[in-house]
């Protein structure tokens, strides 16, 4: 297994396979670089294929402090810097997004060839002027109660809106078992700083190209969501996965691992 020291007491797992340009696949809050076990195979043919896990994260170090999207994003460059990555695309999926989005707004883009993001909301809070937003204070405040008593059966509950068809019983073992992984004091820290932050003032400065992944179906995150990014981050390109949900990597995964690469390619 190999890791790579980002912080006093801090090491990020991660899988890193093939050759030529690196692309780094950046997971959702609770979830773990397993979630892309579809990708590895196809980009690292012709690319770097990097997935790594968040602190607090998969097999990453279990921290107790360090859980915001900022702190993640600083992770991320460190992580960057130690393995000498040069001209990356970051594909960030759900929090992943936020992650990237903030390592933009801290480090600017030098060095970062594009973006991926996929099915995110620009924030995850129903803002006064937000009313796109998944969750409301009441909503969120359950969810970070429920995790503290239960967070099994909240993932139980959580993990198959996340699908436009059903899983299979051996699906829903192996995601229980990784977003378990992350201890119930972790989970509800960075549910809470991942569901407020608003990356709407950041989008005007974007100038990478970006490639917005959504699923169709509306279980959680709404494709009126990437219409919004569309239309608010330049140089954007916005791609609808009829068949998917929330995971189009997962639930489209031929589609989608050559609709990013075209794109990439066509850079």
């Amino acid at each position: 297994m190999a890791y790579v020291e980002v912080d006093d007491g801090v090491e990020l797992y991660y899988k890193a396979e093939g050759e030529g340009k690196p692309v780094i696949f950046i997971h959702g809050v609770w979830m773990s670089s397993r979630f892309f076990h579809k990708q590895m195979a196809y980009f690292k043919e012709g690319y770097r294929a990097i997935t790594l896990d968040l602190r607090g994260h998969g097999n990453s170090s279990k921290v107790q402090s360090g859980h915001t999207v900022a702190q993640y994003a600083q992770d991320v460059k460190v992580f960057m810097e130690k393995l000498e990555l040069q001209d990356v695309t970051l594909i960030g999926w759900s929090m992943g997004a936020f992650v990237i989005w903030e390592y933009l707004h801290q480090f600017g883009e030098d060095n970062i060839k594009a973006s991926v993001i996929v099915d995110e909301l620009a924030s995850d809070f129903k803002w006064d002027d937000f009313d796109i937003g998944a969750f409301d204070l009441a909503t969120l405040t359950s969810m970070m109660r429920d995790i503290q008593t239960d967070q099994s059966q909240l993932l139980e509950g959580f993990l198959p809106l996340m699908f436009k068809e059903d899983l299979s019983k051996e699906e829903l073992r192996w995601m229980l078992r990784e977003t378990m992984k992350v201890p119930a004091s972790i989970a509800s820290a960075i549910l809470f700083d991942q569901s407020i932050i608003d990356c709407r003032p950041y989008f005007s400065s974007i100038t990478l190209p970006t490639l917005l992944c959504f699923g169709r179906a509306e279980k959680l995150i709404p494709v009126a969501a990437g219409e919004h990014l569309h239309k608010e981050i330049p140089y954007s390109r916005l791609e609808v996965f009829e068949d998917s949900c929330h995971c189009p990597f997962l639930e489209e995964p031929e589609r989608f691992n050559m609709v990013v690469d075209r794109y990439l390619q066509s850079l």
